[in-house]
């Protein structure tokens, strides 16, 4: 296998580990549809970037997808809390409302632009090692392999340090209150994590595949575990499975690494569900 077949995998599996810890928290919350929220959710921001800029490179774009990400979850939060609508309910809004304001906004301002978030923000798993940067002429690698790595690190970080309040938070978040903890800070924070990792992933695998992984991984977890470390081990190893099977699955029919990578996930939430169900009938 070459060492651009392994910078994929590598790259993949890192995504997939930070989006399957996250994940386990947003599945056990019944809040797993946010990342597919966020995706549509940054479309103002990246117009709002571009008008602001007047150009289409891709820090500045993100910036103002990240902005518009946590934009979206503030929104759920206030429409659930204040409003009192359900959580799905709440996603639902925030995210078609914002979706609507970028269409709106690209309609009115950038006709004449080639503006598309497919090709400004959302990227391509196979074009890893195609993006090389080089330290002083030490080291040349894939930058996305590189931000991958910076993400999985900041989520384990970040979940050492907040796991007791996400617990609480996820189990019973009215014992969390009962005990003085500011459960408002830790959901706030929480919401930004998700949104930092899943608006930087965009460009590094693609919109469908950071949905997918932010979501089967820690679903097919759930079905086995109710425990919530082995839940987030589970899930980072399924992520890791489909991404190195994946590649495998699409090297061989020749097909999208993407599609091959979340259909494998698919497949292992498939399997597990016929065996918990032959499991229960014994």
């Amino acid at each position: 296998m070459s060492i651009e077949a392994w910078y994929i995998i590598i790259t993949g599996a890192l995504v997939a580990g930070s989006s399957a810890l996250l994940g386990s928290f947003l599945v056990l919350r019944k809040m797993a549809m946010l990342g597919d929220a966020i995706s549509h959710a940054v479309l103002p921001g990246i117009v709002v970037a571009f008008l602001w800029s007047g150009q289409r490179e891709s820090l500045g774009l993100l910036i103002g997808a990240a902005a518009s990400g946590l934009l979206a979850t503030f929104l759920i939060e206030l429409l659930h809390r204040k409003a009192r609508l359900q959580e799905d309910a709440s996603i639902g809004i925030s995210f078609t409302w914002l979706f609507a304001i970028g269409v709106l906004l690209i309609s009115a301002y950038t006709g004449q632009v080639d503006l598309d978030q497919e090709c400004v923000l959302y990227g391509e798993i196979a074009y890893v090692p195609l993006d090389q940067i080089s330290f002083g002429g030490l080291w040349t690698g894939p930058r996305p392999l590189l931000i991958a790595f910076g993400l999985f690190f900041a989520t384990l970080i970040y979940l050492l340090i907040s796991f007791k309040g996400l617990k609480l938070l996820s189990f019973n978040e009215d014992y969390a209150k009962s005990l003085g903890i500011r459960t408002q800070v830790w959901h706030f924070s929480f919401m930004a994590m998700v949104s930092l990792v899943t608006v930087l992933s965009f460009e590094i695998v693609g919109a469908i595949l950071i949905v997918a992984l932010l979501v089967v991984p820690a679903a097919t977890a759930f079905l086995w575990t109710r425990s919530l470390i082995p839940m987030l081990i589970l899930a980072v190893a399924l992520g890791v499975i489909s991404s190195f099977g994946g590649y495998l699955l699409a090297s061989g029919i020749n097909g999208s690494i993407a599609g091959a990578m979340v259909s494998i996930a698919g497949l292992l939430l498939a399997l597990t569900v016929v065996i918990q169900s032959l499991r229960r009938r014994n």
